[in-house]
């Protein structure tokens, strides 16, 4: 396997830029995610890598060696499409063995590199098949297959589960985890789903806007994010935002809530507080009376979905907190160690205490 660096890369249509002067490094046999909203540019920065769209400025380099005028068969790479870009009139042994024919390979190696990837994807008993008669889990399986006989050095996946219904995108999540876990291989891997993002990732890599906001494991990014884009980006429910003021040593969020503050930060400030965080009918420090819109309820674990006195919407995760309807106001309360601060900009203040780094 192998790792892969962009370094200082840009990305240009005429005058519009799509990707700004962005670095990133892949370790090698990691699987990480790059994840963001439509439109952000992961796609297309999968693309550069694969050799589908040429880099206007900057360099790639994959295991070492400078990509960027490398022809995509020569990379090193194989890709997996939203679409499976199946062939209908293959059977699954033949789709997955076909780019080893066109080049060259003998008929028993290509027989033998089909049989082995359809074992690891567990696939055997489908080779004879069309992809007419295949689920979309077993079609994207031979999409995946047709990539993993390539040997290559790195796998890149194109929001491979974006197709699938829920329950087999959780499925084929846990089959992607398990593969990249046998294959110990370099994955490089687009969703805007950031489910999918904190399941599968080593790393994740949050874009907005052609560039790169956060970096780190799944870990870091939900409890210590760099901005009020990623704090609301990770996380399902997405974490609540209430406005403030701060000035004097303290954060001015409500009516009879100040929150101690050691930082000299001054002026309108966003606070951010996780669902978890936030009990209802608890005994916490802090107390604001939220209206219940609407009951999500998950089984062991309920979201209530409600709004402050100002319309701010907020979410609250309940557990064992059986009685509460749509359509009444209860007291949600939180400490204040379970706050994060953000300043005018976004920017995470963490320089504040005892509101936590």
């Amino acid at each position: 396997m192998a790792h892969v660096e962009l370094k200082d890369v840009s990305k240009r249509y005429g005058s519009v830029e799509v990707i700004r002067d962005l670095n990133l490094v892949v370790e090698d046999g990691s699987f990480t995610v790059l994840v963001g909203p439509s439109g952000c540019g992961k796609s297309t920065l999968l693309r550069m890598v694969a050799g589908l769209e040429a880099i206007s400025d900057g360099t790639l380099e994959i295991a070492g060696m400078r990509a960027n005028d490398l022809d995509p068969v020569a990379r090193g790479v194989a890709m997996v499409f939203q679409n499976y870009a199946l062939y209908p009139h293959m059977t699954v042994a033949r789709n997955i063995g076909f780019a080893l024919k066109i080049a060259g390979h003998d008929k028993t190696e290509v027989e033998t590199r089909v049989r082995q990837a359809a074992d690891v994807l567990q696939i055997g008993h489908l080779l004879d098949r069309k992809p007419a008669n295949l689920s979309g889990g077993q079609r994207q399986r031979v999409a995946i297959g047709r990539a993993i006989v390539r040997n290559p050095q790195v796998f890149l996946f194109d929001e491979p589960l974006s197709n699938l219904d829920a329950e087999l995108r959780v499925s084929m999540r846990v089959e992607l985890a398990r593969l990249h876990q046998r294959l110990k291989a370099t994955m490089l891997y687009v969703t805007h789903d950031q489910t999918e993002a904190m399941t599968l990732a080593d790393k994740i890599v949050v874009m907005r806007d052609g560039r790169i906001e956060q970096t780190g494991t799944p870990e870091q990014l939900y409890s210590d994010p760099d901005n009020l884009f990623v704090a609301g980006f990770i996380g399902s429910p997405r974490m609540n935002f209430l406005s403030g003021e701060a000035g004097q040593g303290e954060v001015h969020l409500a009516p009879g809530i100040m929150l101690p503050c050691s930082s000299t930060l001054a002026g309108p400030v966003t606070i951010g507080i996780r669902p978890e965080h936030m009990a209802p009918r608890g005994g916490q420090k802090h107390r604001l009376p939220v209206t219940i819109d609407m009951i999500e309820y998950l089984g062991g674990t309920r979201y209530l979905y409600g709004r402050l006195a100002n319309d701010t919407p907020v979410a609250v995760e309940a557990r064992d907190q059986p009685g509460i309807c749509a359509g009444e106001q209860i007291d949600v309360t939180f400490d204040d160690r379970s706050v994060m601060l953000f300043d005018a900009s976004g920017k995470r203040v963490r320089s504040a205490s005892p509101i936590p780094s």
